[in-house]
């Protein structure tokens, strides 16, 4: 791969408006060969927009893309894998009834056998040491392995640009490690990498440039190894970002919500079944549940929330009654709450209005019914006040959910569970897709809420969020749980193994522990 050239692309007053929004304002930015640079912004903030148009997806309104110095027009995302523009997509575009070679067949543009592929897709699995099993149907994979497809996909391109939007987000502590590397052989081969992610941590580690976006417009760039994330935080959001502030003594009362012995099978061929699951959360306590997507989390929380009743009504207690025996209605009547992973189709109906979303889990806690007859009035009062408390960005409570974009859907959802100030919370995925500034006000209302007296589980890939809200917490691998750590007193490399399902073999330990020295 010859690089005389100076950039590998630059962009030169990209703007593209849509009705009523100005999604990028005259962005200007260049990234050169072989370097790994970021976008930062928050949610809104234009990246997906400007990565669409390098990608070919839109065509941008005014401005130019500049590709090894000559002035290119990407005129589809055909177009811009054949110049050697690779993506990965933070919703993955997958068919679920397909395996994952079929899945990866569908996106490269020219005539393989199948035999052929699934050796290319074995060498870039193992040259990249990514775990992805071909021949499985793409409905029994969890969101990691679904992220995977998408990266092998790329790779398989031989890409000379690879845009990367929030890549990370559902890797262990060591896999991150392990796709740093990759990034980096990948960049010393001198391709290019635009890196989008909200773990600012991780654009420090990684990143050795960044462009900074808000409202559309650049409005900073710097040196993230220069930097904290602080400081990155406070250039995206422009002003000062609010540090969560925990009363010092916290005082915990009685166990308020306790798992016991809590066995579930597992769905269907690739189900994760949940193994004699034991904790105990006291009342005013966060209690963390750390783990790699795919490891049971998602059967967990509809065991937790009543979806998925258990035929022993002893394995749940809330405030020592026995409720596993329960559906969802009867824990909601008791006082417990529920947020699923999945916002779209699972935490709200897309094509019904906030108002309506609102009613859907609200409607007996904050009175709007009676008697079987819907108190509008109040419903809409209720879903208003969601909006406001939690900076939820829509036209109103009549909107409908399918129309918000996926943070502000996220802060909805979370609003609504949060304000109904339940016994016992339950939460997968809290922050999934919100900007710092939202994700800060969301750990706040949740360390709030706690410290009214509520028990509170959150279940989440991201440990850096349960190293900062939980007091204690414990990791769940292939539907069983590890022993109840104090949050201050566990190593990230102790978490990290227990995530990756070390538990106890020394040379696994070993092995694993190098992954997490790679710097």
């Amino acid at each position: 791969m010859s690089d005389s050239v100076q950039h590998r692309i630059e962009l030169k007053g990209i703007t593209k408006a849509f009705p009523g929004v100005l999604a990028n304002d005259a962005v200007s930015f260049k990234v050169k060969p072989g370097e790994i640079h970021a976008l930062l912004g928050e949610n809104g903030a234009g990246k997906s927009t400007l990565v669409k148009m390098i990608y070919g997806i839109m065509q941008p309104d005014a401005g130019e893309i500049i590709w090894d110095d000559e002035p290119v027009m990407v005129a589809n995302p055909k177009a811009a894998r054949k110049m050697g523009v690779g993506m990965v997509f933070q919703h993955f575009s997958l068919f679920e009834a397909m395996t994952v070679l079929e899945n990866i067949a569908l996106g490269m543009d020219g005539s393989y056998s199948q035999a052929s592929l699934e050796e290319k897709i074995r060498e870039v699995l193992h040259a990249y040491d990514l775990k992805l099993e071909p021949h499985r149907i793409v409905s029994t994979l969890s969101v990691g392995e679904r992220q995977r497809i998408e990266i092998v996909r790329a790779l398989l391109l031989e890409p000379r640009l690879l845009i990367m939007d929030e890549p990370t987000s559902v890797l262990t502590p060591q896999e991150v490690g392990q796709l740093f590397e990759t990034l980096r052989k990948l960049s010393k081969t001198g391709c290019s990498i635009l890196y989008i992610s909200h773990k600012l941590h991780e654009i420090r580690d990684l990143c050795e440039a960044a462009t900074i976006l808000r409202g559309g417009k650049v409005v900073g760039e710097c040196d993230p190894r220069e930097e904290t994330p602080k400081s990155m935080a406070e250039m995206m959001i422009g002003g000062n970002l609010k540090q969560i502030s925990k009363a010092k003594t916290r005082e915990f009362g009685a166990d308020r919500f306790v798992a016991d012995g809590l066995t579930v099978p597992g769905e269907g061929d690739f189900g994760v079944a949940l193994d004699d699951i034991c904790f105990k959360v006291r009342a005013g306590e966060i209690f963390g549940i750390a783990g790699v997507a795919g490891n049971g989390q998602n059967e967990l929380l509809l065991a937790l929330s009543g979806e998925q009743p258990s035929s022993n009504a002893n394995a749940i207690l809330l405030d020592g009654q026995p409720i596993a025996a329960m559906d969802a209605v009867g824990r909601r009547n008791l006082g417990l709450c529920a947020v699923p992973e999945e916002r779209n189709g699972h935490g709200a109906v897309v094509d019904f209005s906030l108002t309506d979303n609102a009613i859907l889990t609200a409607r007996e806690r904050m009175g709007m019914a009676s008697s079987g007859i819907l108190k509008g009035g109040v419903a809409t009062a209720y879903t208003s006040k969601v909006i406001d408390d939690f900076a939820v960005k829509t036209t109103g409570p009549g909107s409908l959910a399918g129309s918000l974009s996926g943070g502000n859907l996220q802060k909805f959802i979370m609003g609504r569970e949060i304000l109904q100030d339940p016994e016992v919370l339950i939460v997968s995925q809290p922050t999934w897709g919100v900007d710092a500034g939202a994700a800060a006000a969301i750990h706040q209302a949740l360390v709030d809420l706690a410290e009214n007296g509520s028990a509170i589980v959150v279940i989440s890939q991201d440990l850096d969020e349960l190293l900062a809200i939980s007091d204690r917490m414990a990791v769940i691998n292939e539907g069983r749980m590890s022993k109840t750590l104090n949050v201050g007193e566990a190593s990230i490399d102790e978490i990290g193994l227990l995530m990756g399902g070390v538990h106890g073999d020394p040379f696994a330990t070993a092995e694993m522990t190098e992954a997490v020295h790679v710097h």
